[in-house]
């Protein structure tokens, strides 16, 4: 257990500083092929309810994405977080520009006087956030497992896609017996069906 732990951890840092040694050009173009990437992909495409996410700790800004999907009609959901209880409330954004406010830890998350709660069961997509994927679908985070305690409360018809460099992907993340395996991962050089 402490082995696969340290595994991670050192992983992490591996691909935070891949990352972060990216060039700003360079990134911003790799996001623009991925967002091309989803708003093509068929399930994102036909999905009603999207969940999507503000970046709260990786060097990933999907910013964009929210206001595209936003734009297109499609309702999307942005988790507010917990804390104290590790879990997330889902809800509706309409304005990306207004509809957020810092939360404890000042992070944007949705305002609850603005925003409407969304219950897990009506999510059609959910775009999940990561620092470190494989092709089997093995998932690593920033560690503080609250899409591994948001995955198995959405429906198994939910598809659950991440959205990551090419230079995240490795072959293969160390899992741990509450770590959840995500089914797509779209980087800018291609769509990854999990194996």
């Amino acid at each position: 257990m402490d082995d696969i732990r340290e595994s991670k951890r050192k992983l992490r840092n591996d691909i935070v500083r891949t990352v972060s040694s990216l060039s700003e050009n360079d990134k911003s173009n790799k996001i623009k092929q991925i967002e091309n990437r989803l708003f093509t992909f068929a399930n994102f495409r036909e999905a009603n309810i999207a969940l999507l996410y503000i970046s709260r700790y990786d060097k990933f800004d999907i910013k964009d994405i929210v206001k595209k999907s936003i734009a297109s009609n499609k309702i999307s959901v942005l988790p507010a977080f917990d804390d104290d209880k590790k879990e997330m409330t889902l809800m509706k954004i309409d304005n990306i520009d207004t509809g957020l406010i810092a939360g404890p830890n000042g992070f944007l998350e949705p305002d609850p006087g603005q925003c409407k709660t969304v219950p897990h069961e009506s999510i059609d997509i959910a775009i999940i956030p990561g620092l470190a994927f494989d092709e089997k679908g093995g998932r690593i985070g920033v560690g503080e497992g609250y899409y591994d305690r948001l995955l198995p409360k959405l429906p198994i018809t939910t598809r659950k896609v991440v959205l990551a460099f090419e230079e995240q992907i490795v072959p293969l993340v160390p899992m741990e017996s509450h770590d959840k395996y995500v089914d797509i991962i779209i980087t800018d050089q291609r769509i990854i069906y999990k194996i």
